[in-house]
């Protein structure tokens, strides 16, 4: 605490906070260029992140041959069998007829374990003999096999764990599920999966556990005692082919076939009601994927643009925390807002970016089936050069073109080359996109990383070794002020002892 002016009577406190206002004015310029420095770090990250999204987005649609290659099929009776394309990349058509369905094989206890039993009692208080206890369980997979790796066995402690959690475990760690009924007194167990395994059994059961059950060692037995029976594979007839599966759900082709109901009776072959089927090109679903693509382009370099056409406001500079003690909250909202415009205005990355994708767009393919252009499928890009290079599409001859070739329209947007010419338009795009990005993580990193690996992060670690060496300069010229005027007072002082005294001798004379 200093106390001044008691010798001159000046209030040499505020005279030294002035003197010092007029010293720190080079220092609130460093702060400020720091600041400006800082909005613009946000700015390039926050453009960078957009890119990426986007990029990310071209990738899973614009580029997957998938999204060009949706399918429709129409099912004469889809009660009885549904069909849907999953990788179809070909026409699909046809008959099916069905005569069997797949199920699974399944069995029972032999005997009652007994009727209405608690489930929440523990194992040993339900007369199961044993400190530890396990059952080893091995079932159909879902490929119509029975491998010895898909064995498991269950481990139980039979001091704490109930019939309802041994159960649960059984049904959660093993390839078959199992329940208790309480009419019957019974452990049924049936295979997760369907089917039958030529020449040998679904479910095979062993273990302390499955003799308390009373279960039979595997479904064949349980069946010969009349408790279980086998799996049973479906039976159909594909396009003349008679043939079957262990599931009623399976691919052929690339479209998953659903049968859900017999269509042949079984005793007179005569009476077949086949199932007729058609594919065609999913036109809604690759006009939508087109769609969203034109839309976050335009999307995208419709910000792009403000932001390197953005207003620079060069007499609105960021505020000091002085300045801002004097205005509104309202008042520093405006002044930022201005002081923030233009922080990328004609940035190269952005602007030779946005040129980049926009050559590309008017580029051509060397498709399969001769040079493609964006044009060819009804998207062009806009005359109006206010809404610079976004663009439009005639849906009525984008929709004749995914009709007349789905592929061509993959082609154009995502056709593999080994040169140019040969390259996807979206692959073009997302090339550039890529290259720029790397370009701004070299100027303005990513949140997180450290400022000396980035260009801009050196720059602000410049501003901020600037200004601790000004505040380490202030402070010593806030200190020799201090030293100056105490100086002046103490001068004063001494001169008006001289005086007093002076006065004094005159006085007495």
């Amino acid at each position: 605490m200093r106390i001044t002016g008691l010798a001159s009577g000046m209030d040499t406190e505020s005279m030294i906070k002035d003197l010092m206002k007029a010293q720190r004015i080079p220092l609130d310029k460093i702060t400020q260029k720091k600041q400006y420095t800082e909005w613009q770090l946000e700015d390039y990250r926050s453009i960078n992140r957009k890119l990426n999204d986007f990029s990310n987005n071209l990738f899973d649609t614009m580029m997957k041959q998938s999204t060009f290659l949706a399918k429709t099929v129409n099912v004469s009776s889809p009660d009885a069998v549904s069909i849907k394309s999953v990788s179809g990349t070909s026409e699909f058509s046809g008959t099916i007829s069905v005569s069997r369905l797949a199920s699974q094989a399944s069995m029972q206890s032999n005997d009652s374990i007994g009727k209405n039993i608690d489930t929440k009692l523990t194992m040993s208080k339900l007369g199961y003999i044993g400190t530890t206890g396990s059952v080893t369980i091995n079932a159909i997979d879902a490929g119509g096999d029975l491998k010895a790796e898909n064995t498991k066995t269950i481990i139980f402690d039979p001091s704490t764990d109930t019939l309802e959690s041994v159960l649960k475990k059984i049904n959660s760690e093993s390839g078959v599920s199992a329940f208790y009924d309480s009419f019957s007194g019974k452990i049924a167990m049936t295979a997760k999966n369907s089917g039958n395994v030529v020449g040998d059994v679904e479910m095979q059961v062993s273990g302390d556990l499955a003799t308390f059950f009373n279960l039979s060692t595997n479904n064949v037995i349980a069946e010969q005692d009349g408790n279980g029976k086998s799996g049973v594979n479906s039976k159909f007839i594909f396009n003349g082919l008679e043939t079957e599966r262990s599931s009623n759900s399976f691919q052929i082709n690339g479209f998953e076939i659903s049968l859900k109901q017999v269509t042949t009776d079984p005793t007179d072959s005569s009476k077949t009601n086949s199932v007729s089927f058609s594919s065609a090109p999913d036109t809604d679903k690759i006009v939508d994927a087109v769609k969203k693509f034109v839309d976050n382009y335009n999307k995208l370099i419709e910000e792009l643009n403000a932001k390197v056409r953005e207003v620079k406001y060069r007499d609105f500079q960021p505020l000091s925390t002085e300045q801002k003690a004097d205005m509104k909250e309202k008042e520093i909202e405006l002044w930022e807002e201005k002081a923030k415009s233009g922080t990328l205005k004609n940035e190269s990355i952005l602007t030779s970016m946005l040129q980049s994708m926009r050559s590309a767009l008017n580029s051509v393919v060397e498709g399969t089936s001769g040079t493609l252009r964006l044009s060819d499928i009804g998207i062009t890009t806009s005359k109006d050069y206010l809404t610079n290079g976004k663009l439009e599409i005639d849906e009525t001859k984008l929709r004749e073109a995914i009709n007349a070739d789905p592929n061509k329209v993959y082609e154009v947007f995502a056709k593999p080359g080994s040169t140019e010419k040969d390259t996807g338009l979206a692959s073009k795009i997302r090339t550039s996109i890529i290259q720029s990005r790397t370009k701004l993580t070299d100027k303005a990193g990513i949140t997180g990383a450290p400022n000396s690996t980035f260009s801009i992060g050196r720059l602000l670690k410049g501003y901020d070794d600037q200004i601790t060496r000004f505040e380490a300069r202030l402070k010593t010229i806030e200190s020799r002020y201090y030293k100056q005027f105490s100086a002046m007072e103490s001068a004063i002082q001494r001169a008006n002892a001289q005086s007093a005294q002076l006065t004094n001798a005159f006085s007495n004379n």
